[in-house]
């Protein structure tokens, strides 16, 4: 498990009330959103894998189309490499969601069509990190995150 203690950026968040609904600001997707649990968690990390690992953020991609078998799903975050090839995927829950075998399941499913080498999976408290080895068609879960420059033939 990884300690990333993501509410260390809650103060980097863009928060505003409107018609009595709390949204806040994605700067992605440069647009107000409600505020609900797993967006609070989708935002946290996306400032914590700008601020602390140092992503381009022309590099990521909230909550990207895909298709799951003949099924339009989307994932919650994908950043590409310098090549623009899927390098990350991460899958958000609220904090009061579990991180279990069905989300394990999920986030393998959507890497099914991605191939992507790191898999993290947050709800705020709870966060895994691993990477797929293809090759060997192997895991191995991660002690941190990896950076933009890690190498994917190598684990953290």
């Amino acid at each position: 498990m990884l300690e990333l203690d993501l509410m260390r950026y809650k103060d980097a968040l863009r928060i505003k009330r409107e018609e009595g609904v709390r949204k806040i600001w994605d700067p992605i997707r440069k647009k107000w959103l409600v505020l609900q649990p797993e967006e609070l968690v989708r935002q946290l990390l996306l400032h914590y894998l700008l601020e602390e690992k140092g992503y381009n953020r022309n590099r990521i991609r909230m909550e990207k189309g895909l298709q799951v078998n003949t099924l339009d799903r989307r994932c919650d975050l994908l950043v590409f490499d310098d090549a623009v090839q899927p390098y990350l995927l991460a899958e958000c829950k609220a904090p009061h969601v579990d991180i279990g075998q069905n989300v394990m399941e999920q986030i393998a499913s959507y890497n099914s069509t991605l191939s992507v080498p790191y898999l993290l999976i947050t709800n705020g408290p709870t966060s895994y990190c691993c990477h797929i080895d293809y090759d060997k068609r192997s895991y191995t879960f991660l002690e941190e995150v990896p950076g933009p420059d890690q190498n994917p033939a190598r684990p953290v």
